[in-house]
């Protein structure tokens, strides 16, 4: 007896996401969107490795994120999968440096890999979409303005309607604990007061003075500006009685002010940005304005976009000064949600063609001559070939979900016509090949440009 071959049981890692047909195409519609929208404001398309040598990858070491990297060793070289698309443009911008014009913006839009435990939302392998804008030693704050322009625009143009751009400074930060004398508990002040959705005023104010060490009367003061938002205050009417005061607090009073006054000018709605203390991003990496985006019916997912200003991108690689600013959005965790939350078009075209062509003869010449002119008009076409009858012909468009039949029959190859049905209302009618064409060019078009989000 022969040996059998030993099957394998197919499956997919936990993390991973493997979408069906239909799912791609509305995720590629959004990845298409965002392309367009990041190259709409200047910047320029980059696609680095996904597998790098380590000690490139890992220059700066430490930390949690180390312990989530995929590294393995392929004969005597040391390897690393990228887990964020961050290092991987400081290192390309280092080794470039002489080639690159400056300001450098670049967007990149691609799959980072980290090893965390995966859950409900969060992925091991996952799309990222970038941009940064990068200097040569400075930076205007004009950039940092126009960032929130290119976050509302993309996801106007995905869709999304209710969101809001939490923007902050660093700095101001800063300032306002080495004012209030407890610059060194500033990572734990955060950490509390970010809580403060969850656990409320009473115990994040009874946690500063117990986990922080703030006086009462520091923490209730500290607690009342970062929180004005929540009073309906205007930040700024909170914090210009301490300008003066504190030059980093001064310093970062002006660079959020800027920043605010050319939101409208950037085509931002008031509706869409708001000013809130408490958002500090990465501790040890930003240090001017900062952004959190937030959908406003679901706060509880969470920022599905955000970055900021940092003073030195690639330290590790150059002594260059490489000032920048930048925002990612997490694609696959935000297609997920959308996903989850039912918030993704039903009106997107996602069969794999918007024409299916039958040829009801045996010769198929007539049939192929029609799908060459039919993508020659831009019109996504499929020939079905096989030797079937007309309800499994019928069965198979519907199956795919294509929204146009193409049927060449006897009379119509001796007519030279077309008769088209629309699969989604049942109608029916027969044109002139070319007619036909032109027709069916101009309804595909016209379902084109669907967005891909719809919020109900």
């Amino acid at each position: 007896m022969e040996n059998e071959t030993k099957r394998v049981t197919p499956r997919t890692l936990s993390g991973f996401m493997e979408l069906s047909p239909p799912k791609q195409a509305a995720f590629d519609s959004m990845l298409d969107i965002i392309r367009r929208t990041y190259a709409l404001y200047g910047f320029a398309p980059l696609d680095t490795p996904i597998i790098e040598a380590a000690e490139v990858l890992l220059a700066k070491g430490g930390g949690e994120t180390e312990k989530q990297v995929y590294r393995f060793q392929k004969g005597d070289t040391d390897l690393a999968m990228r887990f964020d698309l961050t290092v991987p443009l400081a290192k390309y911008v280092a080794a470039n440096y002489g080639s690159l014009t400056f300001p450098f913006r670049r967007f990149q839009i691609g799959k980072v890999y980290r090893g965390e435990r995966a859950q409900r939302g969060r992925f091991r392998e996952f799309y990222q979409a970038d941009i940064d804008i990068i200097g040569d030693g400075t930076l205007s704050i004009l950039n940092e303005a126009e960032i929130p322009a290119v976050i509302y625009h993309t996801f106007t143009a995905l869709g999304l309607k209710d969101f809001v751009i939490s923007i902050n400074n660093r700095k101001l930060l800063g300032g306002l604990f080495e004012m209030f004398g407890i610059a060194g508990q500033s990572e734990s002040i955060l950490r509390i007061v970010d809580k403060l959705d969850k656990i409320g005023r009473d115990t994040v104010l009874d946690l500063l003075q117990k986990d922080a060490g703030i006086p009462p009367d520091t923490a209730a003061k500290l607690l009342d500006i970062l929180t004005c938002k929540e009073r309906d205050a205007d930040p700024f009417s909170q914090l210009f009685p301490y300008a003066g005061k504190n030059a980093l607090l001064d310093e970062g009073l002006e660079e959020l002010s800027t920043v605010a006054q050319h939101m409208s000018d950037f085509g931002v709605p008031n509706t869409h940005f708001s000013i809130d203390l408490t958002v500090a991003r990465g501790l040890d990496y930003y240090t001017g304005t900062v952004y959190e985006t937030t959908m406003t019916k679901h706060p509880e997912i969470g920022s599905i976009c955000s970055g900021g200003r940092y003073d030195n991108l690639a330290e590790y690689y150059t002594n260059k000064p490489l000032p920048g600013v930048g925002i990612s959005i997490g694609l696959t965790r935000l297609f997920y949600i959308l996903d989850e939350q039912g918030y993704l078009s039903e009106n997107l075209p996602t069969a794999p063609c918007d024409v299916l062509v039958l040829p009801m003869t045996d010769n198929p010449s007539a049939a192929i001559a029609l799908a060459t002119a039919l993508r020659l008009a831009n019109v996504r076409t499929s020939v079905y070939g096989e030797a079937k009858k007309f309800k499994a012909k019928m069965g198979y468009a519907n199956r795919i979900g294509a929204p146009y039949v193409a049927l060449l029959g006897e009379d119509e190859l001796a007519q030279n016509t077309v008769t088209v049905k629309d699969m989604d209302t049942g109608d029916q009618f027969t044109v002139p090949v070319d007619k036909a064409v032109a027709e069916l060019a101009r309804v595909v078009e016209a379902g084109r440009g669907v967005p891909p989000i719809t919020v109900k």
